[in-house]
């Protein structure tokens, strides 16, 4: 049976964005084609963005596509670029049966995303500050029984033990509960930019002897609402120190030593590799 114009468009963006990121996990690739990303976007003309060009369109082809599609322009909140979080869920690696907390749903699609990867028997737990937007997923995720969509900040408060901690908003430092709530072997992806702006994708995993820390790829958030920012004790870390990171510690539970690259109020950030 041949595939509709919708199916093929479906298909080949997966297809698209499994090429542009050379996916380990093919069940990304199927989420992709699977989940309809216009039931997560305002109704047409949409406007897509693509090296910082802005196009309106109605034609849905151009929708799948590996573009950026606008939300609320005035407000900078947009439909992420597809490429970028298949890279992040293949580095976090959502599993049948885990639980993931996302922050910053807006409205719901890479919620609906995660929620695939962690069937049968996953759970999502999808919180987002904005009322607007937190409604419109409520809305948009009413099939999807294994979503719970919070109208709220998931910053400063305690959470639920997780598996994943999928972090949709750039953070000056990460929330020490978002650590606390990690389960062992856990993982948490988020947008670290401490000078505002631009900054690395921070890959944290929960191990035996504290929590390992990665940088991956630079990129460019808008700032996680309902924050209040707290700059580093001594100064702004510099590219080097980004660069350098290997683990991130609770200030509670270890005290910043000569290793500390980064140092906030809760949470530090250390050039030491955990130690087996």
């Amino acid at each position: 049976m041949s595939k509709s114009p919708l199916e093929t468009y479906r298909s080949d963006y997966a297809e698209q964005i499994a090429r542009l990121t050379d996916l380990r996990d093919r069940r990304i690739e199927q989420a992709f084609a699977t989940v309809p990303r216009e039931n997560f976007l305002p109704a047409p003309p949409w406007t897509t963005i693509s090296s910082g060009i802005a196009t309106q369109t109605s034609d849905l082809a151009d929708i799948y596509d590996n573009v950026l599609v606008a939300i609320d322009r005035v407000r900078g909140i947009n439909n992420g670029e597809p490429a970028l979080h298949a890279d992040w869920l293949d580095a976090v690696s959502p599993q049948p049966g885990e639980m993931v907390i996302h922050v910053g749903v807006g409205t719901g699609y890479y919620s609906a995303i995660l929620s695939r990867l962690v069937e049968p028997g996953g759970q999502v737990e999808a919180y987002e500050y904005e009322a607007d937007l937190a409604a419109k997923a409520t809305l948009n995720l009413a099939d999807y029984r294994n979503v719970s969509v919070h109208a709220g900040s998931a910053f400063g408060r305690p959470l639920p033990p997780a598996d994943v901690i999928y972090v949709n908003a750039g953070v000056v430092a990460p929330d020490v509960e978002w650590l606390k709530a990690l389960n062992p072997g856990g993982r948490l992806i988020f947008p670290w930019q401490p000078g505002k702006g631009w900054g690395p994708a921070i890959l944290v995993n929960r191990q035996t002897g504290g929590f390992s820390a990665k940088p991956l790829m630079t990129v460019g958030f808008i700032s996680c609402s309902g924050v209040v920012e707290k700059p580093p004790i001594s100064r702004l870390p510099t590219q080097i120190d980004l660069a350098a990171v290997r683990s991130v510690w609770i200030g509670s539970e270890r005290a910043p030593d000569k290793s500390a690259v980064a140092v906030y109020e809760d949470v530090w950030f250390s050039s030491a590799e955990i130690e087996p």
